[in-house]
C-alpha cells in the first residue's frame, strides 16, 4: 500500500482551487459536492489545494509555492507533484466507496467504480443511516463491544438479515434487534490453507478473517494473505496456547507444512 486512504471533512471549509477549464470545473464540482468552499490562493485558512493548470512548469511552481505554506496539494494529471490524489467515488450517502490507483490510471479506477455501481443497491445509504440511528439499541442489545461487533458482522454477512447486497435489508433492522443471531461470544477456528496465495482463499475463510479478533500465523504465510484480515485484528506468530484470548480466534496453518500437534 503506497498511500494512506483517508476521508477528509471539508464541509464549510475553504479549499484553494487554481486553474481554468474542464479539469478545474470538475474539481470545483467535487469540492462543492463535499460541502467545501472554493477560494483563491490568497486565503490563509485553507489546508488543501487543487491545481488545474495544464502547463507543467507553471503547475509545478504553483504547487511548490502552496506546499511551502504547508498545504496538501493535488495537481491534476501530475501524480508526481501530488501530496494526495482523488479517487473514483461510488456515492451511497453517507456510505462512500473510493477507488484509487495512486495516479497510475484514472481510467482503470473509473471502470472499477462502474462495476461496483452495478453491484451496490440504491438503498445502501439508507441502511447505513438506519444502523446509525439504531446504535443505542444495538449497544443495549449487546453490551460487550466484541460481542456487538461479531453480531453486526454476522448480520451483514452474505445471506444475513442485513446483507448489504440485498435491496430490502434496511427493512430487517428491527426484527434483527429483536431476535439477534445465534452466534457464540468467542471461539477458536483452525483453518488449513492449501497455499499462502490470497487468491486461493475460500469465501468462508475470507469472511472469518474479516471477523477475527486474533489470528495465529502457523507457518510461512505471507502478508498478502494476512492483510485480508481486519487491520485491528491482533497477529500472533505460532499456534495458540491452551489459554485463548477472548473473541474469535483464527489459527491459520499451511496444509503442506503443518506443525506437529
Amino acid at each position: 500500500m503506497n498511500q494512506l486512504p483517508l476521508f477528509v471533512s471539508i464541509r464549510g471549509k475553504p479549499v484553494i482551487l487554481l486553474g481554468q477549464g474542464d479539469a478545474a470545473d470538475a474539481k470545483r464540482r467535487l469540492i462543492e459536492r463535499a460541502g467545501g468552499l472554493c477560494v483563491d490562493e490568497a486565503n490563509a485558512d485553507a489546508r488543501l489545494a487543487f491545481v488545474a493548470i495544464e502547463d507543467r512548469n507553471t503547475a509545478s511552481d504553483v504547487a511548490s509555492r502552496l506546499k511551502a505554506r504547508s498545504l496538501l496539494v493535488n495537481v491534476v494529471d501530475q501524480p508526481d507533484l501530488c501530496d494526495f490524489t482523488t479517487p473514483a467515488i461510488v456515492d451511497r450517502d453517507p456510505l462512500l466507496v473510493a477507488i484509487g490507483t495512486g495516479g497510475a490510471s484514472a481510467g482503470l479506477a473509473k471502470m472499477v467504480r462502474q462495476a461496483i455501481e452495478r453491484i451496490l443497491p440504491a438503498r445502501l445509504g439508507e441502511l447505513a443511516l438506519r444502523l446509525q440511528s439504531a446504535r443505542d439499541a444495538v449497544r443495549a442489545r449487546w453490551p460487550e463491544s466484541a460481542d456487538r461487533r461479531r453480531q453486526i458482522d454476522m448480520a451483514l454477512a452474505p445471506g444475513g438479515p442485513l446483507d448489504p447486497l440485498k435491496p430490502d435489508s434496511t427493512d430487517n433492522i428491527d426484527e434483527w434487534l429483536e431476535r439477534g443471531n445465534a452466534m457464540p461470544a468467542s471461539g477458536a477456528v483452525v483453518i488449513d490453507l492449501n497455499s499462502s496465495d490470497p487468491e486461493d482463499l475460500t469465501l468462508r475463510t475470507a469472511r472469518l478473517l474479516g471477523q477475527a479478533d486474533h489470528i495465529y500465523i502457523d507457518g510461512p504465510i505471507g502478508d498478502d494473505l494476512i492483510n485480508r484480515a481486519r487491520a485491528d485484528a491482533v497477529r500472533h506468530v505460532g499456534k495458540p496456547s491452551t489459554n485463548l484470548p477472548s473473541g474469535l480466534v483464527i489459527h491459520l496453518r499451511l496444509r503442506h507444512g503443518l506443525a506437529d500437534d
